[in-house]
């Protein structure tokens, strides 16, 4: 008996293939109900990285606080690769401002820390008709005690090693990630 095999080879996709958005495609496009808040963030190529992930899940907008840097930066531009142009974004002196105005228009406000009351992002259950702003804080001593007094809620993403927290920017992914999935 002949047995045929049809072998397909894996190939990477051209830009062209990704059929991407054009910025102004970007910015007309209905987005997820999410606003990134960074909480004193200190690394400019961390701020970068995360408006590139803010892109990609095509988040309404990032708000950067304190000491986090804001573009136009040099350091901010070389991993963002772009997307401060796609993504909005607003700078606020102070955390707790950009938490008022964002609960004014009704966003809850998450953090995103191990805190005693935090729940496990594998239990989040996102309500569909909320708007939600996560709080990710700086990368040493995570969100403020200031900020976690005035969150609606706190969530935490599960670790499993030895170390005891993830990149600021792997945490931006995976609950933005964990999000768009629910």
């Amino acid at each position: 008996m002949l047995k045929i095999v049809i072998h397909f080879s894996m190939r990477k996709l051209k830009n062209e293939e990704l059929k991407r958005k054009s910025v102004e495609e970007f910015k007309s496009a209905v987005k997820i109900p999410v606003i990134i808040i960074l909480d004193n963030v200190r690394s400019m190529n961390n701020v970068g990285s995360i408006f590139r992930t803010a892109d990609a899940f095509l988040v309404e907008g990032v708000y950067l606080c304190g000491i986090t840097g804001q573009p136009p930066n040099k350091e901010i531009h070389k991993t963002a690769l772009g997307a401060t142009e796609s993504v909005e974004w607003k700078y606020f002196k102070n955390t707790v401002d950009a938490i008022s105005e964002l609960k004014k228009n009704n966003f809850k406000i998450i953090a995103v820390e191990q805190a005693k009351e935090s729940v496990f992002l594998n239990n989040f259950r996102r309500e569909k008709s909320c708007r939600y702003a996560f709080v990710f804080g700086n990368e040493i001593n995570g969100v403020s005690e200031e900020v976690m007094e005035i969150v609606d809620e706190c969530l935490e993403i599960p670790q499993f090693g030895t170390k005891h927290s993830f990149n600021i920017v792997v945490s931006v992914g995976i609950v933005l990630w964990e999000f768009c999935r629910t």
